[in-house]
């Protein structure tokens, strides 16, 4: 590494345990040179999507009020240019692995739902080893760790929490049928746009051994809020909630860090999709049940 690092070396040697080495001062002027040198190599995507982010804004500031026309263009384009990111990140990453601003570029490329994270594993595991013993090394790692326990094919972690009365609801209790997990709150606009997509998705497949459980992020004391978004957005199945905001131990478990997000889960408990929003959550439910009905 091209970072000073500190290590409890013989702590180590007399207990077999890997204690965090410090996270090198952020402040340092070899840090700042690779923050220099990441920012020079991610500069023309970074234009591309303030670019983006100017234009749809100036479009709507001309609009006598804003409106979603547009709206779902726009954020495919932005996903777009920010896999661009990423893609630029990695090639970065692999030719700096002894760079600490590698391992924060990292964590950016991970995100907050990584798709093929074996890919992201292998990217982790090339990183300097001193770097992997960081606090960011480590905490990177255990993310890693968990992201991995949810990829496609694993068993959904169990969970029960409270529903609108009170009473007890189990993931187990949904055991032989096809179930969607949806994170959401009441407070959060692209969950409550999301939701007549759900709504739709429930009523088209309900009959067909398909359900929703939805887990809300509502806030302390926030329970009228959370009940009376459910009646208004017509969402007609169970719903849980902690009432602990971005706390809730579900969403902690499924590793949630930003809403809408979904995990579709098969009736023997294994995780078969996630993340499925808009039309891409139709075409998955319409691919199980169709082809199943053949």
């Amino acid at each position: 590494m091209k970072l000073k690092l500190n290590i409890t070396l013989l702590a180590c040697m007399l207990t077999g345990v890997v204690f965090a080495q410090q996270d090198p001062d952020l402040e340092s002027a070899e840090l700042k040179k690779q923050k220099i040198e990441l920012d020079a190599a991610l500069a023309t995507i970074e234009q591309k999507l303030v670019a983006s982010e100017k234009t749809y804004r100036e479009a709507q500031t001309k609009k006598i009020k804003y409106d979603t026309i547009g709206l779902g263009a726009w954020r495919a384009e932005m996903a777009a240019l920010k896999m661009e990111k990423k893609k630029a990140e990695v090639i970065f990453i692999q030719k700096h692995p002894d760079y600490f601003i590698s391992l924060m570029a990292l964590n950016d490329v991970i995100g907050h739902l990584p798709e093929n994270v074996p890919t992201k594993i292998k990217l982790y595991n090339k990183l300097d080893k001193g770097l992997q013993k960081t606090a960011t090394g480590l905490k990177t790692k255990a993310t890693l760790d968990k992201f991995n326990a949810l990829s496609i094919g694993k068993i959904a972690p169990a969970f029960s929490a409270p529903d609108t009365s009170g009473r007890s609801i189990s993931l187990s209790d949904y055991r032989g049928k096809y179930v969607l997990l949806d994170f959401w709150a009441s407070w959060c606009g692209p969950c409550r746009e999301e939701n007549p997509v759900v709504v739709k998705a429930f009523r088209t497949y309900r009959d067909k051994n398909f359900d929703v459980l939805s887990i809300s992020l509502d806030q302390p004391g926030k329970r009228d809020a959370w009940i009376k978004a459910i009646h208004v957005d017509h969402l007609d199945w169970t719903h849980v909630s902690d009432l602990k905001y971005w706390n809730s131990e579900v969403a902690q478990l499924y590793a949630v860090r930003s809403i809408p997000q979904n995990f579709l889960i098969d009736p023997q408990g294994r995780i078969i999709a996630a993340n499925l929003r808009g039309e891409a959550l139709d075409r998955k439910l319409a691919e199980i049940f169709f082809k199943s009905s053949k």
